[in-house]
């Protein structure tokens, strides 16, 4: 593989073999990279982006004949499963996110055909960091697409999966052919009342209007009416000892406006009507799109409510500067203000290559500190029309991702960095009790 010619690694590799051009001399390729970096650095942001999103999270480099399964199994709360566990899936999978695989082992491959003529769920757990031996947490996965090939003999098994619902692990065991099965607890979802609901009579909740939802800023009327609904809210603050914004900070449809504000930021082309209305899976869905560290992102999914997971989540967004280099830690790669959106399901998914590593995907504008490895191939791309080249960190040489080079000019915006979560660290700078955490290592918690 053209990847391991070159002293990296499969996981680095999109596709099955990088196209690389014989280089003259070193001066030459020195030279390159010094532009292609400078390229990064002066990167505009374009006024329209005409790409298709719906491309990147339909996965079509898996195949467009995957069979396709509808339905979905949900176990109650606080129940006891035993769930088999997909090995070496190093993914810290959120309910809601979509994650492709690409098997080839005999035992994976036997485990997923066993799961489709079953309930098609399977256990994916979390880890903490790569050097963790045991999980204590997970999510359930559920495969809704599905399909077998042959490649040189060998026998594949794609598969598109969902993430279902948390679990806290209680014992792990392994059969007699290699396969771990794990006895988990379903962890609920605690859904809080409105903040107001104790000092609100309920004879009156009837004459409430309560939108369905937020409405189009079109039109001024609407917006005058909107502000006046979100002032109308706490009114009834005045009866308590309380003011009317403290009860605001746990209000789960402010909490979700602001949050949304923060989202604008990144895409400004977002839609609310593509985000889910529901605090649950809107609280889920900014989880998965979060680049944070397996850390912090274990914070977030033990977290059993909505209302407490958005305010660690605005937290998150408030405080996070710039991305750096996680092997280098010092080394900025990007800043939050260079984040958009080139999918359906926002700045970051899951994506997987030809050799089956699964790497979740940032798109950012901008990026410094990065050299370039290779030429520009368009085998097996993430996104349909753009040629990926690997990207490196400047400093320690680490992967840290791929620039995608569009192969159309029509195409916009012609160039982007897709950014390997794995790689990448969060910036967030410290409190006034937060000195400690920095010297050990680890990271802050957050607002609860």
């Amino acid at each position: 593989m053209a990847a391991e010619e070159r002293g990296g690694e499969p996981q680095d590799n999109m596709g099955n073999h990088l196209q690389l051009v014989p280089v003259e001399s070193e001066e030459e390729d020195d030279n390159e990279m010094e532009v292609e970096d400078q390229d990064g650095k002066e990167a505009e942001k374009p006024n329209i982006i005409n790409f298709d999103t719906s491309l990147p999270t339909s996965h079509m480099y898996l195949g467009s004949d995957m069979e396709e399964f509808h339905g979905r199994t949900v176990h109650d709360d606080d129940s006891c499963q035993v769930i088999p566990v997909l090995p070496r899936v190093m993914v810290m999978l959120i309910p809601g996110q979509t994650l492709p695989l690409q098997l080839f082992r005999p035992q994976e491959v036997s485990m997923v055909r066993n799961l489709i003529q079953k309930d098609r769920t399977f256990a994916v757990l979390a880890y903490s960091n790569a050097h963790e031996r045991e999980a204590h947490f997970g999510t359930t996965a559920e495969i809704y697409a599905y399909r077998e090939e042959q490649e040189y003999g060998v026998e594949t098994v794609k598969v598109k999966a969902i993430g279902r619902q948390r679990f806290k692990v209680l014992e792990i065991r392994t059969q007699s052919d290699g396969i771990q099965q794990a006895k988990v607890q379903i962890l609920p979802e605690r859904v809080l009342p409105p903040t107001m609901s104790a000092v609100q009579l309920q004879s009156l909740s009837r004459c409430h209007v309560i939108p369905s939802s937020k409405p189009s800023w079109q039109d001024r009327a609407i917006r005058q009416w909107w502000q006046k609904y979100q002032k109308r809210k706490f009114h009834c603050a005045s009866l308590t000892s309380w003011p009317p914004w403290l009860y605001s900070l746990y209000d789960a449809e402010t909490l979700m406006e602001r949050v949304k504000r923060q989202l604008h930021e990144w895409d400004e082309n977002l839609k609310d009507e593509s985000l889910p209305s529901n605090p649950v899976d809107f609280s889920y869905r900014v989880a998965a799109c979060l680049p944070i560290d397996d850390a912090l992102r274990i914070q977030l999914l033990k977290i059993g409510s909505a209302v407490q997971r958005l305010r660690c989540e605005l937290d998150i967004m408030n405080k996070c500067t710039s991305l750096c280099c996680k092997q280098c830690q010092d080394t900025e790669i990007t800043t939050k203000n260079e984040i958009f959106s080139l999918s359906l399901c926002g700045p970051m998914a899951a994506y997987v290559n030809p050799h089956g590593y699964i790497h979740e995907t940032l798109t950012v504008y901008k990026t410094s500190n990065l050299s370039l490895n290779g030429r520009p191939s368009t085998e097996h791309s993430w996104f349909p029309g753009y040629a990926w080249t690997i990207a490196q960190c400047r400093i320690c040489g680490s992967h840290m991702g791929w620039k995608f080079t569009a192969t159309r000019k029509e195409l916009s915006p012609p160039k982007f960095w897709g950014l390997t979560r794995s790689a990448l660290l969060p910036r967030i700078p410290d409190g006034d009790g937060d000195s400690e955490d920095s010297e050990h290592g680890r990271s802050p918690l957050l607002c609860l």
